[in-house]
């Protein structure tokens, strides 16, 4: 069979549609394979721009696909939507100016959110690789891909501890006396003070309920489950705890069961984590705002305070609250849509899934709210005296508040696992982003799923067992510091000058037009090319300058426990500098050829070879 390479070119006579199996015969087939749309002929092979000029692949490398659409919607929806939604958002709204917050925070979302959710979507869809090997269009940026990785897997040390101190709230809630509703307890100190004699006037001015740390429930989360008093510090870590080593253990074993067969698996457990957080956050909603004093909490995290949004801090807020609560960047998005269909609409995907993300985080502020008012109703205080964000709310003021409830067991149980289905699906999400990064790139792992799932998921139960210890929480807030901070910030920042500027908006566009027929309109090819950069490189140095050493409470950190964080930090960031040196001095030629190769996507490596060589021209860099 002839091969015919054709120099560059537009788009294909023959758009990829659908994946088809076709039995070779006698007479002249057309085939339309789903990667990248290739024509092939039983005279010519004819590549279209994004694939290698060769042989088409056999049907044993072709790549599984989700097994439904909605296998797909699910699991990103399930991994955007987390923690934070519940624990965060409805605080910084309340904190930054109630319905005010809503401006930078849906504007943010607009001019930069979406298009970088647009962005990583069409990326792996179209190139169908994970983070990693998705930079053959710009081999010098492979670095990012590793980033992103190793990222994800630090994130996973420590996110499936949360998971699993939710699930030790879960069965310690199965019990018709919830655990933190009295003192007298063994974990409780000699100064565990019952919450009915807490009021404004014992806790005096200047001390906010939600940082007493003698209660009950308080108690129970630091003394009773964390055994916080058990370390001096960070330095003091001691053993880890076998209840929560049990939790944990359970933990790991469900992200396993979901991701060793890949998508095929993890496509159908989506079903249940993430449309069960709505069920829950509904029906915790509705019991809200039947208890007395929850109509103050829905209209303090409302109040529009427009002043408020002369504060840098609100803006810088809102920027990272978006970044964050869409989950770009942790190559888990690139990852996801690398098994969808070549022409599935992911325009349309982006869209939807983004928005019923922020939706999210605005519906729960109602669920989070309508029980503050209550809390701050029955101690007679102020909603800002009850107010937090964090674990302090969900394994704190939350389920106190639930303890005093008829029917507190029941209550306390749904709560529980809308935190367990939050925390899983997110958790899937990011060790998906992992194996699969690591199996396209490295094929004897890809041979081994199976194994590696599950070396991944072992990897990662023995680091979070230092986040298990009595000073475990110390650990967890280091990690949560540094390991995702400034360094995934950078990340994304990187990725996109790469794809807009470096491969090129236009080239990208028409990749995307190859997918779904139509061309991303002209305010996306702004936002990637300029505002998404821009807004990416203003929360970079937002980050930096306003970070301040680690505390937690009033413990505050060792500087040695910074310079560790940092480290952290550095040991992902330093992948896109170390592998752009690599691959420049890996590739044989001139200096002008180097970097030629070390930019030029590979399927077009021949016009290198001819001196045609794109990013040398002005016309590259100006395009959109």
């Amino acid at each position: 069979m002839n091969i015919q390479v054709l120099p560059e070119h537009k788009l294909s006579s023959v758009a990829p549609l659908k994946q088809c199996n076709v039995e070779k015969k006698e007479v002249e087939l057309i085939l339309v394979k789903d990667q990248n749309g290739v024509q092939y002929t039983s005279s010519s092979i004819i590549p279209t721009p994004g694939h290698h000029a060769g042989l088409p692949q056999s049907t044993e490398d072709e790549r599984e696909t989700w097994g439904k659409k909605i296998d797909f919607l699910l699991s990103v929806i399930g991994f955007a939507v987390d923690l934070a939604n519940v624990w965060r958002f409805p605080y910084l709204c309340y904190k930054n100016g109630g319905g005010a917050f809503l401006i930078p925070y849906i504007l943010f979302l607009v001019i930069a959110g979406m298009p970088l959710f647009y962005m990583e979507l069409a990326l792996g869809q179209y190139n169908r690789e994970g983070a990693a090997t998705v930079w053959k269009i710009c081999p010098m940026f492979k670095g990012v891909g590793y980033t992103v990785i190793l990222i994800a897997l630090y994130v996973g040390f420590y996110y499936n501890v949360i998971i699993a101190w939710s699930l030790h709230y879960l069965f310690s809630s199965m019990t018709s006396d919830l655990p933190w509703l009295h003192c007298g307890n063994s974990w409780n100190s000699q100064n565990c003070t019952d919450p009915k004699s807490i009021n404004g006037s014992v806790l005096g001015n200047g001390t906010s309920y939600a940082k007493y740390k003698i209660t009950p429930a308080a108690e129970y989360y630091e003394r009773g489950v964390l055994h916080l008093h058990e370390s001096r510090g960070i330095q003091d870590l001691g053993l880890p705890r076998w209840e929560l080593t049990l939790c944990l253990v359970v933990v790991v074993f469900i992200l396993y069961f979901s991701l060793w067969k890949g998508v095929k698996s993890s496509g159908k457990v989506v079903y249940i984590t993430a449309t069960m957080p709505y069920v829950v956050l509904f029906v915790l909603l509705i019991r809200g705002i039947t208890l007395p004093g929850s109509m103050d909490g829905i209209r303090a995290y409302l109040h529009i305070d427009f002043k408020r949004l002369n504060n840098l801090e609100v803006w810088i807020d809102a920027a990272t609250q978006i970044f964050y609560s869409l989950g770009a960047g942790f190559g888990v998005l690139i990852a996801f849509a690398s098994y969808n269909k070549f022409d599935n609409n992911c325009y349309r995907d982006a869209l939807l899934t983004s928005t019923v993300n922020c939706v999210t985080s605005f519906f729960s502020g109602f669920a989070i709210f309508s029980v503050l008012g209550y809390m701050a109703y029955k101690h007679g205080v102020k909603i800002e005296d009850v107010a937090t964000e964090g674990a302090g709310l969900v394994f704190i003021i939350y389920p106190e508040a639930i303890s005093t409830l008829p029917g507190s067991t029941f209550w306390a149980i749904v709560f529980f696992i809308m935190l367990l289905t939050l925390g899983i699906d997110s958790a899937m999400g990011g060790m998906e982003a992992v194996i699969t990064g690591l199996t396209d790139d490295f094929k004897i792992l890809k041979r081994n799923r199976k194994l590696f799932t599950f070396a991944t998921a072992l990897g990662t139960f023995l680091f979070a067992l230092l986040c298990i210890t009595n000073g475990g929480i110390y650990v967890l807030t280091l990690l949560d510091k540094y390991a995702a901070g400034t360094s995934i910030l950078f990340g994304v920042l990187i990725e996109a000058i790469g794809v807009s500027w470096f491969y090129g908006v236009d080239r990208f566009s028409e990749d995307i037009e190859r997918m779904m027929g139509f061309k991303p309109g002209l305010y996306w090819r702004l936002c990637w090319k300029f505002v998404s950069p821009a807004f990416l490189l203003f929360v970079v140095i937002a980050s930096t300058v306003t970070s301040s050493g680690l505390k937690y409470d009033e413990y505050v950190f060792p500087n040695w426990a910074n310079v560790v964080g940092w480290g952290v930090a550095m040991s992902s960031i330093l992948f896109v500098p170390f592998y752009a040196i690599y691959k420049f001095f890996s590739i044989p030629g001139t200096f002008k050829e180097r970097i030629a190769y070390c930019i030029t996507p590979e399927h077009e490596h021949h016009l290198v070879a001819e001196g045609n060589i794109r990013q040398f021209t002005l016309k590259h860099w100006l395009a959109i």
